[in-house]
């Protein structure tokens, strides 16, 4: 059944006359033939306002429930591309502060409705109509301007914008309704419930599943560089380095499988847990990496505008509406990877769907989430962080913008070499320094996570991870390093590497933070630019560009100080 609008629409009642009329009844009479006349109007005038409107979005509230939806047939999204890029000029700029003001326009006023929570509906199909936008934590006017499908400079406020930087939550935007047959816009899942947020801190992973008692309690598999882990271990394991919340792993697993409180009913959810059928992916920590990319690459691929429509499996093609949340859509591509869209819509929206089993096993992800602070503020900005290097060594910016972390396609990771007598996996005497002050809370695999707020733990506050740092000589947990101290020597521990390099990337909250976007990657003054496709771009200070060179071209050579 469609959510629909409940007009509420009070109409102002006029009081009675105190004047005594000669006639006496027959005054009243036509008194009350004139109220009624003016009810009649009044009425007419604010049907007519409503229809002068477009889109009203409302900020986000915890939903009650989640009532099944009725099947929509998929239509074709035109003229769109699966993937929508952004291009970085190859001119240098110097980064400006400058405010787009708000345009002198009037703003409609806004007539007193209820709505169904989260839920906004079209109320007119005119060529001027606007959608009234509230900014969600981690808005930018660019990707603003990608999802909606309009310019920059056609997006509007009653408040001053940002060209550049974090919008204000809860800001009022006015931009053009242009787009049509999309997905529905309600707000399944809150962002902080997806990544690996400071809302995780206090769950108790381990307790959860041996207290569940499912398949999952009595799990081992021996995973590669970890050794013989338990379920629990696996899981927790996955979401710390995807950085994907572990509750919402569980539900997924739950859900699909039946895993956490009890036995998988078929051979597919016995061999394939998560859902994903494919040859070679029968364990459940490859089905758990396979959920957790997919998951992150619906986020980040929301967040930096590079995913605007849906492809399912039968050719199916869906434009996702453009006032959706990024935890949303890491459930809707999700679910597009393993199910067409009759089975896909029942998922997402059925009264049996995921939510069911989520708020089942731990309540409703709305009110967990007001429980804890935005992700992103305004003000929020990247701590002065240096090359990662010793100075006086010409290393080689090798690769630009791209995945953080294995299929997670989020454009936030950099590589930078170091000199080499040859290419490919070599030892190296070169050194891979400390960007920020920090305590080391990860040292594994290749893996060196320093936190920056000194908390000891990496999903509060700014963390960065240094990858590819090899065993003999990498710090150890519980250090403490101040910038430009030694993290360990680059090499090709701890995943695919075609070379000896080091992989850097941010986290703020839990969130990978895309190294081109309103939190550029600044290293040393050296801002990063994204180019259209991974690991190609620049870094930028003043005048100066630098190119990224898989080989190690010379015009990728950058070193402190230059």
């Amino acid at each position: 059944m469609d959510r629909q609008l409940k007009p509420s629409m009070a109409v102002p009642i006029s009081t009675r006359s105190r004047a005594k009329s000669r006639n006496g009844r027959h005054s009243r009479r036509m008194a009350a033939r004139r109220r009624r006349h003016m009810r009649h109007v009044l009425l007419a005038a604010m049907l007519l306002a409503l229809l002068a409107c477009a889109l009203l979005v409302y900020p986000i509230e915890a939903p009650q429930s989640v009532a099944a939806e009725g099947k929509a047939t998929p239509v074709g999204v035109p003229l769109l591309p699966e993937e929508s890029t952004l291009t970085t000029p190859v001119e240098v700029m110097a980064a400006q502060e400058d405010q787009i003001v708000a345009q002198e326009t009037a703003v409609p006023e806004t007539p007193q409705q209820q709505f169904v929570k989260n839920q906004a509906a079209l109320v007119s199909d005119s060529q001027n109509a606007l959608t009234l936008y509230y900014a969600q934590g981690g808005d930018s006017l660019d990707v603003l301007a990608l999802r909606f499908g309009v310019a920059v400079n056609e997006i509007t406020s009653p408040d001053p914008l940002p060209y550049r930087g974090i919008l204000p939550e809860g800001q009022l935007l006015l931009i053009p309704s242009l787009l049509t047959d999309v997905s529905q816009n309600l707000r399944l899942f809150p962002d902080s419930e997806v990544i690996n947020s400071p809302s995780a801190i206090d769950f108790d992973l381990a307790g959860f599943i041996q207290q569940a008692g499912g398949k999952l309690a009595n799990y081992y598999e021996s995973v590669y560089g970890y050794g013989y882990l338990s379920g629990a271990e696996i899981v927790q394991l996955v979401a710390q380095e995807y950085s994907i919340h572990p509750r919402l792993l569980l539900a997924l697993l739950e859900y699909q499988s039946g895993w956490v409180y009890g036995y998988p009913a078929t051979y597919n959810q016995e061999e394939y847990p998560m859902g994903f059928v494919r040859s070679g992916q029968d364990s459940l920590y490859k089905q758990l990496i396979l959920a957790a990319g997919a998951l992150g690459t619906g986020y980040y691929g929301w967040r930096e505008g590079t995913l605007l429509a849906l492809n399912f499996p039968d050719g199916t093609r869906l434009r996702l509406a453009p006032e959706l949340n990024c935890g949303t859509v890491a459930w809707m591509y999700f679910f597009s990877r393993i199910k067409n869209f009759n089975a896909w819509n029942d998922a997402l929206y059925s009264a049996e769907g995921l939510f069911a089993t989520y708020e089942a096993m731990f309540g409703n992800p709305w009110l967990i989430a007001q429980q804890y602070p935005s992700l992103f503020t305004p003000q929020l900005v990247q701590p002065e962080l240096v090359l990662p290097f010793e100075p006086g060594v010409i290393w080689s910016y090798t690769s630009g913008p791209h995945a953080a972390w294995g299929a997670v396609q989020v454009r936030a990771a950099l590589d930078f070499a170091p000199p080499m007598d040859a290419p490919g996996c070599r030892p190296t005497y070169a050194w891979v320094v400390a960007a920020s002050p920090g305590l080391v809370v990860r040292s594994q695999n290749g893996a060196v996570v320093v936190d920056m707020d000194g908390d000891g733990d990496e999903r509060t506050g700014w963390n960065i991870l240094y990858m590819h740092i090899a065993k003999e000589g990498r710090v150890p947990v519980g250090t403490w390093v101040e910038t430009g101290e030694r993290i360990g020597h680059p090499s090709c521990e701890g995943g695919a590497s075609t070379g000896t390099h080091t992989h850097i990337a941010r986290k703020y909250n839990g969130e990978w933070i895309p190294a081109d976007g309103p939190l550029a990657f600044s290293l040393g003054g050296w801002i990063a630019k994204a180019d259209s496709q991974p690991y190609l771009g620049w870094l930028v200070k003043g005048d100066q560009v630098v190119k990224s060179s898989l080989v190690g071209a010379t015009a990728s050579h950058i070193w402190q100080g230059k």
